[in-house]
């Protein structure tokens, strides 16, 4: 029962960033407000992260496995792909670094303030 309130409430905030979405006239995701909203709820303790630790160590977990329906959207694209498949790569490997070097950067960053609080 547990896990189906963790993952109740994780749908929940998923839901809010779903009705952001349809109410501001921003090009953002709703998934995008979906984690801003868990990020907020999580900093200012609305939700504590022992409600939706398990579920979301789960979630973690299968993350590769949600990718495989991406990957096989991209094979069944592949008559309109395969003429510009160098410009595809290079913007994919260009993209995937700055997205390694940016998340190393803030978790750098996140490690120094947390380490700062503590001493």
């Amino acid at each position: 029962m547990k896990h189906v309130k963790e993952f109740g409430v994780i749908l929940a905030v998923s839901f809010c960033g779903e009705i952001l979405h349809l109410l501001l006239p921003l090009p953002v995701p709703a998934s995008i407000y979906g984690l801003v909203l868990m990020l907020i709820c999580l900093f200012t303790k609305i939700i504590k992260v022992e409600n939706v630790r398990t579920t979301g160590y789960f979630l973690i977990e299968i993350m590769p496995m949600m990718f495989i329906p991406a990957a096989v959207g991209l094979l069944e694209t592949w008559p309109a792909l395969h003429r510009m498949w160098l410009p595809f790569c290079i913007i994919v490997c260009f993209s995937t670094l700055a997205v390694m070097v940016i998340a190393g950067r803030v978790t750098q960053m996140v490690a120094r303030l947390h380490n700062g609080e503590d001493a």
